[in-house]
């Protein structure tokens, strides 16, 4: 494959690409570093005291490694869109963007006169993702959400309540799924979108809901929900107890369970009539974990996952991340990249797949705040003098 046409790295599925980032947190961001992954020019456009994440912990001589994480190989660009000035820079920029992608609440871009039907007369070929908890029109539409709530929305966290026996209250949840799972969504829709647009030669708008794609989760809890089933019993996975913690078992097929009843020792119960169907194990869940735990629990951890695995039954130790991160399988891959910031190198996980024809890894460092302004201010076009009148009034202090 050839590595260069007309000055587009072949290598990297969308360089030439270029991308105005307005979003903040966590699901734009996410969405537009998996962009700038893919070869994309990501401009990231914030205030002059920078985006909230900026001092999200784990900090080291003020560099957060979550904002690199969600932000790495992008550049920055800072301006006030309070001024009617920085209002003009964006519209000359949109005319040489092809993507947009911001997650303000509804309404915020359009009284800012940056929504996409005031853009779309400056570039008809821009392709404008807005991202919001319930979507941009509706009675919910302007409603505030961040993930723990589009999580309790969504009817999520009661599904997996459904499955803790003996609980009855919600727990918390910290890992934001609704972010994370909604900015990669915004990613697919954005690539449909592009590949669209070669033939059309128009661009349009995209509107992601964080509320829809939780709900895209509970596959069978949707169908559930709308015809009368009887009551679901336990599925047939859980977690086993070892002598020193926990391993994570799935028995979903015949092979498995006639696997599974060897490795423990107990060959007659593939005539048991308690778990001799499928059906049947289901209802006696309880008692086939029973007796498999009568077995684990006098192994390590260790031992136990292995004797599994030689017996191929679907299993896993209950690991850290950090556990994760160490294992041989993410090294082979080349699971994570070392990127660097003014506070040091960390460690960022590139995207979760490989492609034979194209590079797909993380930008190698993190920009400082407003690092790449004056260059940008350049090629909207402005004179020096505007932007030394404009640097004066707008930019970061220390760009002044």
């Amino acid at each position: 494959m050839a590595a260069a046409l007309d000055g587009v790295d072949l290598r990297k599925s969308f360089d030439g690409l270029r991308v105005l980032d307005f979003s903040t947190t966590i699901a734009g961001p996410h969405c537009t570093r998996m962009l700038a992954d893919m070869g994309a020019e990501v401009i990231k456009i914030e205030s002059a005291e920078g985006e909230t994440m900026r001092t999200r912990p784990p900090l080291r001589n003020g560099c957060s490694t979550a904002f690199g994480q969600l932000n790495v190989g992008k550049k920055s660009l800072v301006l006030d869109l309070k001024s009617p000035a920085a209002i003009q820079i964006v519209q000359r920029l949109v005319s040489k963007a092809d993507i947009l992608v911001e997650n303000f609440r509804p309404g915020v871009m359009r009284r800012l006169k940056l929504d996409y039907g005031s853009l779309r007369e400056l570039n008809p070929k821009l392709i404008y993702c807005s991202i919001s908890g319930y979507g941009q029109t509706g009675p919910s539409a302007e409603l505030p959400a961040y993930a723990p709530v589009i999580h309790a929305a969504s009817g999520y966290e009661m599904a997996h309540l459904a499955y803790q026996p003996g609980r009855s209250r919600p727990d918390y949840c910290g890992i934001y799924h609704a972010d994370v799972l909604t900015g990669v969504y915004a990613f697919g829709a954005i690539s449909a979108a592009l590949h669209q647009r070669h033939g059309s030669q128009e661009g349009q708008h995209i509107d992601v809901s964080m509320l829809e794609s939780m709900l895209s989760l509970t596959l069978n809890e949707l169908q559930w929900s709308q015809f009368e089933v009887k009551p679901t019993a336990r599925p047939l996975f859980g977690p086993l107890e070892t002598s020193d913690g926990y391993v994570m078992l799935a028995v979903a097929s015949e092979k498995t369970f006639q696997s599974l009843i060897k490795v423990i020792g107990h060959p007659e119960w593939i005539d048991d009539p308690r778990f001799a169907k499928y059906s049947d194990r289901r209802d006696y869940w309880a008692d086939l974990m029973d007796g498999v735990e009568r077995w684990s629990r006098i192994l390590s951890t260790e031992k136990c996952v292995a004797d599994l695995n030689n017996a191929g039954v679907p299993c896993s130790a209950y690991r850290t991340v950090a556990e994760a991160m160490n294992d041989p399988q993410i090294a082979h891959r080349g699971a994570l990249s070392e990127v660097r910031d003014e506070g040091g190198t960390f460690k960022v996980l590139n995207l979760p797949f490989r492609m034979s024809g194209a590079e797909v890894s993380a930008g190698k460092r993190m920009a400082t705040l407003g690092e790449h302004t004056l260059a940008l201010l350049k090629d909207a076009g402005l004179s020096q003098d505007e932007i030394s009148g404009f640097a004066g009034k707008r930019l970061a202090p220390e760009l002044r």
